[in-house]
């Protein structure tokens, strides 16, 4: 008989790992650890380095001239930063939603096959049964299943952050990381948009950013307190916010500063 109880695998871990943009430092000897079908939520108030993080999780600081880290970023026990790994490939297993809707000006069916297309995809039925499969997991099928040939700039907002998250889960991915994705969102987009996080993390690890506490609380199996570039403290997101070890924490939850 199996263990129902027995403990996740960890897909991703930071070990001591500090970033740099110039001189100036965006995180501080990090040790986080990202687990298998689950939801990571990361809170703290703007600068303290929750962006940095994700973007160094997936190599997307490569592209800043002036960045830099220190310490490591393993995935599956592999350091994504030696010199022998392929960026390319890293983004293509840890996809990233960001906090604005970024939409190809394309239509909705080839926003999500594109990265399927460009990795060299061409068979019509195919592409199709990844598109509906990633629309169906993002909630988005039943809304638009007959505007599939509709510029995706004419959906909403709510609607553009959800086909976003569809064509990152398209491209397979083993770790889906979302900065602020229900940022400027109405509640019911929001909603949504957490719904079909708690499916996604079947099948994935997730890592979601939020300033918003009430909702790492309610969305999130583990959490993390960054605060000015430190990893203050983290673990199940119970604990967290009902018993924070550290002060500094408890004052953010409750709002006496962030």
């Amino acid at each position: 008989m199996s263990d129902s109880h027995a403990a996740p695998s960890v897909k991703m871990e930071t070990q001591e790992l500090s970033a740099y943009y110039g001189a100036v430092r965006a995180l501080h000897s990090v040790n986080l650890s990202i687990y298998e079908n689950e939801i990571l939520a990361i809170t703290g108030p703007g600068g303290s380095g929750k962006t940095t993080l994700l973007r160094t999780l997936n190599r997307l600081n490569d592209l800043v001239p002036t960045a830099r880290i220190e310490g490591k970023v393993l995935l599956d026990g592999e350091d994504v930063y030696d010199e022998e790994v392929d960026p390319c490939a890293i983004r293509r297993r840890v996809g990233m939603v960001f906090a604005l809707p970024t939409p190809l000006p394309k239509s909705v069916f080839e926003n999500v096959a594109y990265g399927q297309r460009v990795a060299g995809r061409r068979n019509r039925k195919e592409l199709f049964a990844i598109v509906e499969g990633a629309l169906r997991d993002a909630i988005l099928w039943d809304e638009v299943k007959d505007r599939l040939d509709d510029p995706a700039m004419r959906l909403s907002g709510g609607q553009q952050q959800r086909l976003c998250i569809a064509r990152a889960i398209a491209q397979q991915p083993e770790v889906l990381l979302l900065d602020e994705p229900c940022s400027g969102l109405d509640p019911i987009s929001t909603h949504k948009i957490e719904e079909a996080l708690m499916k996604l993390k079947e099948r994935y690890a997730i890592v979601l950013v939020s300033h918003n506490t009430q909702q790492a609380a309610r969305a999130s199996d583990r959490a993390a307190f960054l605060l000015t570039s430190e990893l203050i403290e983290h673990g199940p997101t119970a604990e967290m916010f009902t018993r924070p070890r550290d002060q500094r924490t408890a004052d953010y939850i409750e709002g006496r500063f962030g």
